[in-house]
């Protein structure tokens, strides 16, 4: 039952764009009749299925659809160069797919400068908050331009205490993209 609802919970992120792992897990148990199940799988098990989904189904369009991803985080980053960004998600740990969102963290301890950073350079956003581990955290929305990205701003304390999530700066980024490339 667990590789069951892993494998639809995959499926439902890589064809339909779900973005949320417990809402694909749920969506999924609903979908095979199970919807109270204690049989869950976790974010590692719903990985693993997704990346299999990828490699059988997708074996052409996610690798293409990674890498333009990863191209405009680049570019992106270098254009928040001010603000240090880290990409984290789906385009960095390589699950991304054509629904993907970049997913780009900024350590301040106020989102002001950021906002006014979006404003003064006519950079069209929604504002809205996410919840992270330590509470609400502003985030910015770009989905104009051919641009879909969160900008998401946490407590600068908390870039030193490495959180539970992976992240990247820039030049990292820009290697996974030679590593795309030389395959």
């Amino acid at each position: 039952m667990r590789e069951r609802i892993a494998y639809l919970a995959a499926r439902l992120i890589a064809e339909d764009g779900l973005e949320d792992f417990a809402q694909a897990k749920r969506k999924a148990a609903q979908q095979i009749g199970a919807p109270d199940t204690k049989c869950m799988p976790n974010n590692s098990e719903i990985e693993k299925a997704l990346r299999t989904f990828q490699s059988l189904y997708q074996q052409e369009e996610q690798p293409r659809a990674l890498a333009e991803l990863r191209r405009e985080a680049v570019s992106l980053m270098r254009l928040l160069e001010a603000f240090d960004p880290y990409l984290s998600g789906p385009v960095l740990t390589g699950t991304a797919g054509k629904y993907s969102e970049i997913e780009l963290q900024i350590y301040r301890d106020s989102a002001k400068d950021l906002e006014l950073f979006l404003i003064n350079n006519r950079i069209p956003y929604k504002p809205g908050e996410v919840r992270t581990a330590s509470g609400p955290a502003p985030m910015f929305e770009l989905g104009e331009g051919g641009i879909r990205a969160k900008l998401i701003v946490l407590p600068e304390g908390e870039l030193s205490s490495g959180g539970k999530f992976a992240r990247a700066r820039r030049t990292r980024v820009e290697a996974l993209l030679e590593e795309d490339t030389s395959d």
